[in-house]
Formats: structure tokens, sequence, C-alpha cells
């Protein structure tokens, strides 16, 4: 397992090595040892269709960071710095992630989230390090102008809560 830092503060790749044979493939996730400053307390599975996106989500209140690996397929994964007193603040960073590439992502609290499905089937595994509280979550728009994400699709599938997002202005202005 390598794992490399990025240039936004605490954001994290992981790669990790696939054993493949005659009868399929092995590869070890994630190794709590390497994460000993944080404690996941429960995983969640999504699975979602080509051009399904998903995002960009956060909660304001008890925070999540999140381990996301793919199990199935590809998803272009995109996180924001929205952590007002960050250096990095508004900026976004995109890996492809995928079942094939052997990456996984660790994304710090306090980063908005989001991904595009790029296969005909996706299957993306989370695991997180504060429980999901549907009182305090909130989005952004995914073609929201000020982060000037290029995402490779013009009319993505959203949900009816995902098309609702707020811009980014907006929910700056909800952060402490």
């Amino acid at each position: 397992m390598q794992i490399k830092k990025t240039k936004i503060s605490g954001l994290k790749i992981v790669t990790n090595k696939i054993y493949k044979d005659s009868r399929g493939h092995f590869k070890e996730d994630f190794l709590s040892k390497n994460f000993t400053k944080n404690h996941f307390v429960f995983s969640c599975t999504s699975k979602s269709k080509k051009n399904v996106l998903r995002g960009l989500h956060m909660q304001l209140k008890n925070g999540q960071g999140k381990f996301i690996s793919v199990v199935k397929g590809a998803i272009l994964d995109v996180v924001v710095d929205a952590r007002k007193k960050s250096k990095t603040f508004g900026k976004h960073f995109k890996i492809i992630l995928s079942d094939k590439n052997g990456k996984s992502i660790f994304i710090p609290s306090g980063f908005l989230h989001g991904f595009l499905a790029l296969q005909k089937e996706n299957i993306v595994h989370y695991y997180n390090t504060n429980y999901r509280s549907p009182k305090h979550e909130t989005g952004v728009i995914w073609n929201d102008k000020t982060l000037k994400i290029k995402w490779p699709i013009k009319k993505p599938i959203l949900s009816k809560k995902d098309k609702r997002n707020l811009k980014f202005e907006e929910l700056t202005k909800k952060l402490r």
C-alpha cells in the first residue's frame, strides 16, 4: 500500500496492490494502522449507473472524514476544500478511482465530495469517521462557476436533492 500526499493538506491518495490470477483478483483496500488519527465508525456502499453525478456533499456539523474505494467500475472523484481557514479553501482535486487502478482516496472532514460514474455499473464503498446526520447535510451544485471544476459531461443524471444544491458562495456564509 502506497500513500501519497496531495497539494491539499490532509487529502491522501492510496494505491493498493491488486493480486490477480485465473480466479479474479484480491485487493486490501484499507489498513487502519495507516490512519491512526482517524476513527472510522461506519461504512456504506453506493451503486450508480453511467453518467450519475453524486454531490457535491458535506455535513456542516458532525463532519465526516471519508475513505473512498471503488469495488466495481470507475468514477471521477472530486473534492473541494471547504475549510475556511485552509490555504487551499475553495480549491478542488480530481482523480479517477476504479476497480482496475487500485486507487482510493482519504478525504478529511471539512471537504465537499462528489463523483461522476464513468462505467455502466459503478459500486463505491465509503468508510466514514462520523455517522450520517441528515439534518446537517448540505451540498454545492456540481457546476458552480466559482469552483471551476471541469467535468467531462454537460448533462449528468442528478437526484432532485442535488439539483437544488447551493452555490459555493452561499455555503461559505454557513461555514464557521
